[in-house]
């Protein structure tokens, strides 16, 4: 082989050999660049946690991920992947007003009880019980690591304030700091990336926030419970915020920033504020049968994301709301949560607002017993309608009184099929009306005027939470059906109850529309027995079986 041949398979092996490790190289800094795309995208779009896989687990094992005590991190940047089967601690905040249990399994609350409430079977009233719930951070740090899988340490206790840490490697934790304050129903929450700025790549930019609880029962009646339950959420700046559920099961994907959403219970809510914001989110709400073995309302679930901010040390703070839906608490707070509370449209809503709360308010003042509140509420807008009431009373008598008049008009002018003649009838019976001084719309128009009141009544009373397990004669809980009777299975339209309100109720119509018919004077009347039928009977029997539940 001559000196040319060697010199070219050796430049030949070079250029391999240099080929070679270039490409190792090179695959070795696609496959960084890969996971840290693979990061970004990940911030960029909805994630179903269904479809995680945990590192270090196969597609087997990721199938009975839910069997299994936690997941085992191989080469993880975690401290102490030991931590991980450790048996986890229990802390409890408390106050006056609510009992919060925190959990070092994921540094997340594990049950909360109100204190200045019970359940209609006289038991401890828990917004979630122990277990039934879950608060896992979701964040890229060269592995992807969920909180819930992990247990943190306990760096400090008190009874109202609380952190724990989830150590890494390097020195860097995350942490999370759970503040109660006293007589207060609001849990703050930091989260906080300490030294993790090595650890989590800078282009990663977001994290996710699982966040889930299932309501149980507490109230009497299903029906008007599930009626009232919702979840919510509110884009900051807008008037209300946006309704979902309400009765029954429903899914939302939000695009856009959110300040705060709620999982919302007839009387009581848990509501989860970001006040910088979450940057999108998935909600989503299932309501349970009534006959659901455990008693459970609904399961309730939240997909988050939230911006990561850049630096060494980076804290985003949150906020929790465990507690009641009353109007003047939730108002206190200046983030529309009262909105939350169901009392009507915009008209309806204003005389809620402006007459009915501080009628109810300044009653309450002084008078303790809530059925007598009512009473004198239902008189005071008897009053204030009367006006309206009676001027639809005299033109519906005025016009029963010209009914001779108007009869003797139908004999004059016989030919309904004469343009002309139809014409002049109509002008002398409005010649008529107006020297008597009545309109046919004299009836309706004032008692359209009075619905307004009405039905801001009919919304504000199942919706306040005042009127809860407070007793008046023989009903024991006002904002719930009272029962003389239980049959013990459901009858079809009748229920498995018996309402004395609701008896009284037809009972009073019934009367009222006989003596309001036998003092008009076209009672004998053949062409009314069909109007008279209507009003004797079935109205107050249909409004019976309406108001028995």
């Amino acid at each position: 082989m001559d000196k040319n041949s060697v010199i070219g398979f050796v430049l030949i092996a070079a250029i391999f050999l240099g080929f070679t490790v270039f490409e190792n190289k090179r695959a070795a800094k696609y496959a960084e660049v890969k996971a840290q795309q693979d990061s970004i995208a990940l911030a960029q779009m909805p994630f179903d946690s269904s479809s995680v896989v945990s590192l270090g687990e196969s597609s087997d094992e990721a199938s009975v991920a839910d069997n299994v005590t936690a997941p085992v991190y191989k080469d993880s940047c975690l401290q102490a992947a030991s931590d991980v089967n450790s048996v986890p601690e229990m802390v409890v905040l408390e106050n006056s007003k609510i009992r919060i249990q925190l959990t070092t399994k994921g540094a997340q609350p594990y049950s909360v009880k109100v204190k200045d409430y019970y359940n209609y079977d006289s038991t401890e009233l828990y917004l979630f019980r122990p277990g039934q719930s879950e608060y896992s951070l979701r964040v890229y740090a060269g592995e992807y690591i969920k909180t819930s899988n992990f247990n943190f340490t306990v760096a400090s206790a008190s009874d109202s304030v609380v952190v724990m840490r989830l150590p890494f490697r390097n020195g860097g934790y995350i942490e999370q700091k759970y503040t109660l304050s006293e007589d207060s129903y609001l849990l703050k929450n930091s989260l906080s990336f300490v030294n993790m700025d090595e650890i989590i790549p800078r282009n990663v930019s977001a994290f996710d926030l699982d966040f889930s609880m299932t309501v149980p029962r507490m109230e009497k009646g299903y029906k008007n419970e599930v009626q009232y339950s919702k979840a919510d959420y509110y884009f900051e700046g807008d008037k209300k915020p946006e309704e979902l559920g309400r009765g029954r099961s429903a899914t939302k994907r939000i695009d856009s920033k959110l300040s705060w959403f709620a999982f919302q219970q007839q009387f009581f809510s848990t509501i989860f504020r970001a006040p910088d914001q979450f940057a999108s989110g998935e909600l989503a709400i299932n309501f349970k049968s009534e006959d659901d073995p455990e008693r459970n309302l609904m399961d309730c679930s939240a997909k988050m994301r939230a911006e990561l901010p850049a630096g060494k040390n980076v804290t985003v703070p949150f906020e929790f709301y465990f507690g009641p839906n009353h109007y003047q608490t939730l108002k206190s707070f200046d983030h529309k949560y009262e909105k939350i509370i169901p009392l009507g449209g915009w008209l309806v809503g204003w005389f809620t607002k402006f007459f009915i709360i501080p009628m109810f308010d300044f009653f309450h003042r002084f008078i303790g017993n809530f059925g007598l509140i009512i009473l004198l509420m239902t008189l005071v807008i008897k009053i204030v309608v009367f006006p309206l009431t009676y001027k639809s009373f005299s033109s519906s008598a005025k016009i029963s009184a010209l009914k001779p008049e108007i009869d003797k008009l139908n004999e004059k002018y016989p030919h309904k099929d004469n343009q002309q003649e139809q014409l002049k009838k109509q002008q002398a019976i409005m010649n008529l009306y107006k020297r008597a001084g009545a309109s046919p719309m004299g009836g309706c128009l004032p008692t359209l005027l009075t619905f307004p009141i009405l039905w801001a009544m009919f919304r504000f009373f199942p919706a306040s939470i005042e009127l809860r397990q407070q007793s008046f004669l023989w009903c024991h809980d006002l904002s719930a059906y009272d029962s003389i009777v239980d049959f013990g299975v459901r009858i079809p339209l009748l229920g498995d109850h018996l309402s004395l309100f609701a008896l009284l109720m037809a009972a009073t119509m019934w009367i009222y529309s006989k003596l309001t018919m036998s003092s008009q004077p076209n009672a004998g009347d053949p062409s009314a027995a069909s109007m008279r039928f209507m009003s004797l009977w079935m109205m107050p029997i249909m409004m019976f079986f309406i108001c028995n539940s």
